[in-house]
């Protein structure tokens, strides 16, 4: 949201409104509506930052029932809003006033913005990140449904996200209180959002009308576009965008899904139902796999146990850091079987090689070290040189593998000894 300057011909007269003056100071624009004026304001008592939206009752409006109008559904959210206080994911209403031209509700400070915004940034939510709200969601919806209240306009321009990133479900100005077995008839809300039996209602007589389960479609088209940042059931033409809401016709088949696992694919299906008997509540989708991953035993801490976890860690670490400065003793068997797959002792056979005939076992790419006891060794090598060169491999071999026989490290050496 665009802030912008503070002028006065924009803020209501002292007169309309000293009530809010008296108690707080208007600051900057965070948003603008059709009829309304969101500011940040600071209670001066306290000095607490808090949001207040200022409803205009007249506006551009010249006669007197839209201005009736206007109050009865503010006093109406406002009656909404004290209802639903007690909930963490729902919007407090801290303070009301009201004059014969404005309205102003003073409500909690969510500074991170709109749901709408977050999401415009990132483009996509994980599913575990989609996991967290879409759950607070459900449990804000799941409360207001328990005291028969109907939101009617769930969109993530309505949600908005407080300084934890915690949802906070706002904007009940169509809300409305639904009495047991009582029905709705009336068209409101935002088109990508609209439930087919609230389209249906709007166009055809004999419809039936709807209740709490447009919400429940909303917010499968909320957890569609958190997903995979398209809504479900968008087209550039409107109509054909409300032909495949009430059809119901959405898919999964874009790349973006590939790599969505099967539980919230099932779960956005019970919600996006065009039969609003057979849509899926919100206490049932609080139960639905796609949460349970979620779930976790919570665990006592006990900081003795985990200290001395930490020290065996340590201590661990330790010897596996002296161990590459002190390898472990070389089994004799290893060494008599395969002598220069023993990193230890290749440089010494190489050298010891070299020296006895006079070359690299092999050159190439592939190097055939069985070859090295294959080769016959250099005639020139005087027998006193050849007998040097076994006892400095000797005197090296043995701080590893103790007082052995060279044989065993560079193969069957009887017919050097014998020359």
């Amino acid at each position: 949201m665009t802030v912008t300057e503070i002028k006065d011909e924009d803020l209501p007269d002292y007169d309309a409104a000293k009530d809010f003056y008296a108690k707080y100071e208007p600051k900057e624009v965070l948003g603008r509506g059709v009829s309304s004026t969101v500011r940040r304001c600071v209670e001066k008592t306290t000095g607490t930052q808090y949001a207040v939206k200022i409803i205009d009752l007249t506006g551009e409006k010249d006669n007197e029932w839209q201005m009736n109008e206007i109050r009865d559904q503010t006093r109406k959210e406002i009656t909404i809003l004290r209802m639903c206080a007690q909930h963490s994911h729902i919007i407090n209403l801290h303070d009301s006033f009201e004059s014969t031209t404005y309205i102003f509700l003073v409500l909690e400070m969510c500074c991170k913005g709109e749901l709408f915004d977050y999401l415009t940034e990132v483009v996509t939510l994980s599913e575990k990140r989609t996991r967290q709200i879409m759950r607070q969601l459900l449990e804000a919806v799941e409360y207001c449904h328990s005291m028969n209240i109907v939101h009617r306009d769930l969109k993530p321009e309505n949600i908005l996200l407080d300084d934890s990133m915690n949802v906070k479900l706002s904007d009940f100005g169509f809300a409305t209180i639904l009495s047991e077995g009582d029905e709705l008839s009336d068209l409101c809300g935002t088109p990508g959002y609209l439930a087919p039996e609230v389209l249906k209602v709007s166009m055809y007589e004999d419809a039936q009308g709807y209740g709490r389960a447009v919400d429940m479609w909303a917010l499968g088209v909320i957890m569609y576009t958190l997903l995979v940042g398209c809504p479900p059931f968008w087209h550039r033409k409107q109509m054909y965008m409300l032909r495949n809401i009430m059809e119901g016709k959405y898919s999964f088949t874009s790349p973006e899904w590939e790599d969505i696992s099967e539980p919230p694919k099932d779960l956005i299906s019970r919600f996006l139902v065009v039969d609003p008997e057979k849509r899926i509540t919100a206490k049932d989708a609080l139960a639905h796999p796609f949460f349970k991953r979620e779930e976790r035993e919570a665990r006592k801490f006990y900081p003795r146990r985990l200290f001395k976890a930490a020290v065996i860690t340590v201590i661990a670490m330790n010897k596996i850091r002296l161990l590459r400065l002190n390898p472990p003793p070389i089994s004799l068997d290893n060494v008599r079987k395969d002598p220069y797959g023993i990193k230890t002792f290749r440089k010494i056979i190489d050298a010891g090689a070299f020296k006895i005939y006079g070359h690299w076992v092999k050159r190439g790419e592939n190097q055939n070290r069985a070859a090295l006891f294959e080769n016959t060794p250099k005639s020139e090598l005087k027998g006193h040189e050849r007998q040097n060169t076994l006892q400095v491999l000797e005197f090296e071999v043995k701080g590893r593998v103790g007082r052995h026989p060279l044989k065993l490290i560079i193969g069957d050496t009887d017919s050097i000894d014998d020359n």
